[in-house]
C-alpha cells in the first residue's frame, strides 16, 4: 500500500461520507489522539505509534497514538496536531487533517477523538524523552491481516476486548482503545464501512 494521493483522496472520501458518533465528555476529560498516516523511507503508508515512557504517573510504558488532553479553547483537531509535534516532533498544517473517526470513552476517565491526519512525507519521528520511549511506524497493510481483529474476553466485563497482534512489526499485540481506533481507520478510512467500535472493552490494566 503506497502513501500517494491516491489513498489520501480514498480516506478523505470515507471520512467524509461517514457519519461519526460523538460522545458527551460529561465528567470525562475530553481528549484527542493523532491517528498518523505517513510514509517510510520506501514509500510504504505506514501509521504512527508510540510506547509511553516508564516514567508516567498513567498509562507508564503502554502503547498508544500521539494525544493527550484537549486544553480549554482547543478543537480535537488542534489538539491532536498540538500533542503530535510534542510527543514526536512532527509539525503539521491543518490542512493536513483528513477527518475523524468515532469517539471512544475510556475507563480511565477520558473520551478520546482521533483525529486522522496525513503527513507528506517520510519525516523523522522525534519522541519527546519526557512522554515517549520510542515511536514507530507500522505499515497499513499489518492491519489487514486474515487475524485482524482478535476478540478475547475478561471476567470483569460482558464486552469482549478487541486486540490487534503485531509481533513481526513491534513483537506485541496492541489492545483497545488504540487497537478500537486502528480497526476503524481500517474499515472506515481504507474501505468506507460504517463499522463500529465504542462498545469494545480495553484490558484491566488499561482501567486506571
Amino acid at each position: 500500500m503506497r502513501a500517494g494521493p491516491e489513498l489520501r483522496a480514498r480516506i478523505e472520501g470515507h471520512l467524509d461520507a461517514f457519519e461519526r458518533r460523538a460522545i458527551a465528555p460529561g465528567e470525562r476529560r475530553a481528549a484527542a489522539v493523532a491517528v498518523t498516516v505517513l510514509p517510510d523511507g520506501g514509500g510504504r503508508a505506514c501509521f504512527a505509534i508510540t510506547r509511553r515512557a516508564s516514567s508516567l504517573g498513567s498509562h507508564a510504558g503502554q502503547w498508544a497514538l500521539p494525544g493527550g488532553r484537549v486544553d480549554p479553547g482547543e478543537t480535537a483537531e488542534q489538539a491532536a496536531l498540538r500533542e503530535l509535534h510534542e510527543e514526536v516532533g512532527l509539525e503539521l498544517e491543518p490542512a493536513s487533517v483528513l477527518g475523524k473517526l468515532d469517539d471512544f470513552a475510556t475507563r480511565s476517565g477520558y473520551v478520546m477523538t482521533p483525529v486522522v491526519v496525513w503527513a507528506e512525507h517520510p519525516a523523522r519521528l522525534i519522541p519527546s524523552p519526557d512522554e515517549v520511549a520510542h515511536a514507530y511506524r507500522v505499515p497499513l497493510s499489518a492491519l489487514e491481516r486474515p487475524e485482524v481483529p482478535r476478540l478475547w474476553s475478561i471476567p470483569e466485563s460482558e464486552r469482549p476486548v478487541l486486540s490487534i497482534p503485531f509481533e513481526s512489526e513491534l513483537g506485541t499485540t496492541i489492545h483497545s482503545p488504540t487497537a478500537a481506533i486502528l480497526y476503524q481507520l481500517r474499515e472506515v478510512g481504507l474501505h468506507g464501512r460504517d463499522t463500529r467500535v465504542a462498545h469494545y472493552e480495553q484490558p484491566k490494566f488499561a482501567w486506571r
